[in-house]
């Protein structure tokens, strides 16, 4: 009899399992229309409803404020790297950038092929073991924008708060892999973007929310799919959007609206992160924790074992009992557990108790 799988997949990664359910039952018939939704015209009637109410949805879990505007791109957050400066920095200024891991890093060298970057802060030297320290960080009055990403997936870090920035200068986050894990306030940030495959849905769909203001800062020579005014203007809809996954992402927000919303799951991705924690700091020092105590992701989990042999033993013998993608990401090595929204609790608890049997095994 095959084992249950428990994904502790980085991205993309395990989806719920009614929604799952629900895109079965509706894959060749949408609504009764006689079609999939990966059929039909982006310019229907039907599709246009669907879109509305996703974008209804992702408004009413994330509390988004009257004057902002929510699109739904393509590219994914990779491709925001190079959007947010081409719209948001200006030709004679720069950016204020904050670095707590690999995709903050990522973000920087983008933001540079297009003007002046400033580096508030990096931890690079600490191994990205943390985010920077609040009284450390200086930034530039005149910043065209303050960016910063976070949760680090590679590293296992996340800001438990955004930043303080200085009021006058809008803050920008890369939230791909912690949207919708907890509640935010959205009026604090000029734009957030996040690529739907880690908590919101499957790959192909990402969502940037950009206060309305700032698109008056967009130049007007950009190239037409990546100009944030036009897509504001055109709803997303200046090409034929990424239909099948907007469909999947909306039925991840009905699920998360019916477990209570994000204060909700916030309660229980903290029950599952504690679990796994638990483990790694009574295990004396069998599991090494990578994040410190203060900065540790609530999505992903890293840790170490003595030896890479260890690891990869690990690895192995969790795969045997069905618990896959739990090796670290290629660039540190290590082990992480990935415990997205949708990661059932059950599948945190069978982990948990590997760790303690693994531990008990080779200690």
């Amino acid at each position: 009899m095959r084992l249950p799988v428990h994904n502790f997949n980085a991205g993309p990664t395990v989806l719920p399992k009614a929604v799952l359910q629900k895109v079965q039952a509706e894959l060749m018939d949408y609504l009764g229309t006689g079609m999939s939704i990966m059929e039909m015209s982006h310019r229907s009637t039907v599709f246009d409803d669907l879109m509305v109410k996703v974008d209804g949805d992702l408004r009413r879990l994330l509390e988004i404020p009257q004057n902002y505007k929510t699109l739904f791109l393509q590219g994914g957050a990779s491709l925001q790297f190079s959007m947010v400066p081409m719209n948001l920095l200006p030709l004679d200024g720069s950016a204020d950038y904050i670095v707590n891991g690999v995709w903050g890093e990522k973000a920087v060298k983008e933001a540079q092929k297009v003007g002046s970057v400033h580096l508030v802060a990096s931890t690079k030297r600490q191994n990205f073991d943390r985010v920077p320290e609040r009284d450390l960080m200086s930034f530039d009055s005149h910043a065209g924008y303050v960016h910063f990403t976070s949760n680090e997936t590679i590293q296992g870090v996340q800001w438990p708060m955004e930043p303080d920035v200085p009021a006058e200068i809008p803050l920008i986050c890369d939230m791909s892999s912690d949207i919708l894990s907890r509640p935010i306030d959205v009026s604090k940030y000029g734009l957030i973007y996040a690529g739907a495959q880690k908590n919101a849905g499957p790959a192909g769909v990402t969502m940037v929310i950009i206060r309305e203001d700032l698109l008056g800062s967009v130049p007007n020579d950009l190239a037409t799919m990546l100009d944030y005014r036009l897509q504001a203007e055109k709803k997303s809809l200046i090409n034929t959007p990424p239909s099948f996954a907007i469909y999947v992402l909306g039925l991840v927000l009905g699920w998360l609206l019916d477990l209570g919303g994000l204060p909700a799951i916030s309660r229980l991705n903290q029950q599952k992160a504690i679990l796994l924690y638990d483990v790694i700091d009574t295990s004396e020092g069998f599991y090494r924790g990578h994040a410190q105590s203060d900065s540790r992701s609530l999505m992903n989990v890293t840790f170490r074992l003595e030896t890479t042999e260890l690891e990869e033993s690990f690895a192995k013998e969790a795969l045997a009992q069905g618990m896959v993608g739990l090796k670290g990401h290629r660039s540190v090595g290590g082990l992480r557990a990935s415990i997205y929204n949708a990661c059932p609790l059950e599948s945190v608890e069978t982990l948990a108790t590997f760790m303690k049997d693994f531990q008990g095994k080779y200690a």
